[in-house]
């Protein structure tokens, strides 16, 4: 079984891994194919820009640039009158590359453009340019810089319409890439968080059923045990009647039925303490709550506790001084709580150690609180997390003399939970244990 449990844990870790290396994958290549997709919005953009500037330049205009005459005085002036850089200013052309990245879905990319002359021509080939320009263009990691297009006009000479290129620098267009993706991302995060949830989920339902496992055949064995010891007990009982000495004597018929009869009815109360457990489980459980005195009930239930305590040369130190202990309750199932918590602490004594319980009681903010403290064996801090458990019983060492269900602590929850009471216990192994219960007082009754 524990080998399974591994095998199916480690199947589901390796399942769980891949499905989250494949998610990476996908929005990786994704990524790497929105890129392309910006890039190439741009780079068409940009085209668009140079046909439009193309058939601008074969257009005639006045010149917006005041150092160049609208009468060419030499070949220089000529040379520049029929250029972009002449007859469009620096707002226009880039007023015209922002309207053609608003066309191609680029609204929220920023740019930087540089307008040049053709590189063979003998003038100055840097004609307008952003003030980015230059740095923009080297960082290539975070910008991309988009094919240059020719601003050539076929008709006329070189001199006349001289050729013209435009560069533009599109400015973190990974940040648009990313932006594009973050559906997809938030998609794949909240599936992996679904599918991480579920893989702890099903181990978690897997632990506890384990442990359920556990509890359920620790519980048969010790029901097992439990009834075996009354039954055989009967089963010799029941032959000794049989036996014809006895059968003669009325004294030994006598013995022997009061056995039979206190081993039945030590088996009624192991059923009913496991029906009790079931059906407080299941909140059938209808409690006949009236006021009750919770010192009366600890000192009944203490006084019945007496002999036990003598015999291992023990007592128990009432100190309840509560001056307010009435509750609303049910006095049978309050009774059981109490005999439950007594009884542990002499169960749980240590050998050749005289038990010392002390029962106290006090009002604290409209509450009753009750403590039971012993002097026992202690509970580790894993016993302590778990001793209210249903069926859960510590591992007392080579103390076999301890008998039960493991019902009796989770019994005494119950109760001082439908009671509307809280429990806690406080222990050192080897040093004893406090059991400390709160009770809210009967309403008629507080100041």
């Amino acid at each position: 079984m524990k080998k399974l449990f591994v095998l199916i844990t480690v199947l589901i870790l390796l399942s769980l891994l891949g499905i989250i290396l494949i998610q990476v994958s996908w929005l990786k290549n994704m990524a790497i194919l929105k890129e392309d997709q910006v890039r190439q919005k741009i780079d068409n953009a940009v085209k668009e820009v140079g046909a439009e500037l193309i058939q601008y330049k074969t257009q005639y205009s006045t010149p917006y640039n005041n150092d160049i005459p609208l009468f060419p005085r030499s070949a220089h002036d000529f040379f520049k009158r029929n250029t972009i850089h002449a007859k469009m200013s620096y707002q226009q052309l880039y007023n015209r590359v922002r309207k053609s990245f608003d066309n191609a879905g680029l609204e929220d990319l920023g740019f930087e453009f540089l307008l040049t002359l053709s590189s063979d021509q003998p003038f100055d080939p840097v004609e307008k340019q952003t003030p980015n320009y230059a740095r923009a263009n080297a960082d290539t990691v975070h910008n991309y810089s988009a094919k240059g297009v020719g601003i050539v006009v076929s008709s006329g000479s070189a001199f006349e319409n001289p050729d013209e290129a435009l560069w533009v620098v599109a400015l973190n267009y990974k940040r648009l890439v990313m932006r594009s993706l973050t559906e997809s991302i938030i998609l794949a995060i909240l599936f992996t968080l679904v599918i991480v949830a579920a893989f702890f989920v099903t181990i978690y339902t897997m632990l506890r059923q384990k442990k359920l496992g556990e509890i359920k055949n620790d519980f048969i064995n010790n029901m097992t045990h439990e009834f075996k010891t009354p039954i055989a007990t009967i089963s010799l009982a029941v032959d000794a009647l049989k036996n014809e000495k006895v059968m003669s004597s009325r004294d030994r018929m006598s013995y022997f039925s009061g056995i039979i009869k206190e081993e039945n009815q030590r088996m009624n109360k192991q059923v009913e303490a496991i029906l009790k457990a079931s059906q407080f489980e299941k909140q059938e459980v209808v409690l006949d709550k009236t006021p009750v005195h919770v010192h009366e009930i600890v000192k009944l239930v203490a006084d019945k506790f007496l002999l036990q305590l003598q015999e291992k040369n023990g007592k128990a130190e009432l100190n309840l001084n509560a001056s307010n202990d009435l509750i609303k309750g049910d006095e049978v199932h309050f009774t059981n709580l109490v005999n439950n918590l007594i009884d542990n602490a002499v169960k749980y004594s240590k050998d050749n150690v005289p038990i010392h319980l002390k029962i106290a009681s006090y009002n604290s903010g409209g509450k009753l609180v009750l403590k039971f403290e012993d002097n026992g064996i202690g509970m580790t801090k894993e016993t302590q997390k778990r001793v209210f458990e249903k069926f859960y019983r510590a591992h007392t060492g080579n103390l076999h003399n301890v008998k039960g269900f493991g019902l009796g602590l989770n019994y005494v929850k119950s109760v001082t939970q439908s009671h509307n009471g809280s429990i806690k216990v406080e222990s050192a192994l080897g040093k004893g244990s406090v059991f400390t219960l709160e009770f809210p007082l009967d309403p008629d009754t507080r100041d």
